[in-house]
């Protein structure tokens, strides 16, 4: 017996754990819209996309977007994915930084740029989240 293999766009098996979420691995759809609140439970932003180191498949930034209503007006902050932690009570990453901070942050376009091409501006943001950098992982 011979079964398909699900087309480009067909998200007809998605729902199942083994393609979408295990207990220790999920799909980066599920990851993008995903809210950023701070420990206490107040909203930050939400995850607009996961940039992946693409030799060692490390997930090295997640893009968040910040502020603005209805899409104008949006910052757009790269985090270091070790900076963020998941917390499944709030069903949403948790980053410890202040409104300040965060408004302070720096920042990169809504497409999220090229980080990994200036490594003196990927250390600042290190530092900046207090985060180990993906490339000592």
């Amino acid at each position: 017996m011979t079964t398909e293999a699900p087309t480009v766009g067909d998200r007809s098996d998605m729902g199942s754990t083994s393609t979408n979420e295990t207990s220790a691995l999920i799909a980066s759809d599920r990851v993008e819209g995903t809210a950023v609140r701070r420990r206490n439970g107040d909203s930050l932003g939400r995850i607009e996309r996961l940039m992946i180191e693409k030799r060692s498949g490390r997930v090295a930034y997640a893009v968040m977007s910040f502020g603005g209503f209805l899409g104008m007006g949006e910052g757009y902050h790269t985090i270091p994915w070790g900076a963020l932690t998941f917390n499944p009570e709030l069903d949403a990453y948790e980053v410890d930084i202040s409104e300040e901070q965060l408004r302070n942050a720096p920042q990169r376009s809504a497409e999220g740029g090229d980080p990994s091409s200036d490594r003196a501006w990927e250390e600042h943001v290190h530092r900046y989240y207090n985060a180990h950098p993906y490339w000592t992982v």
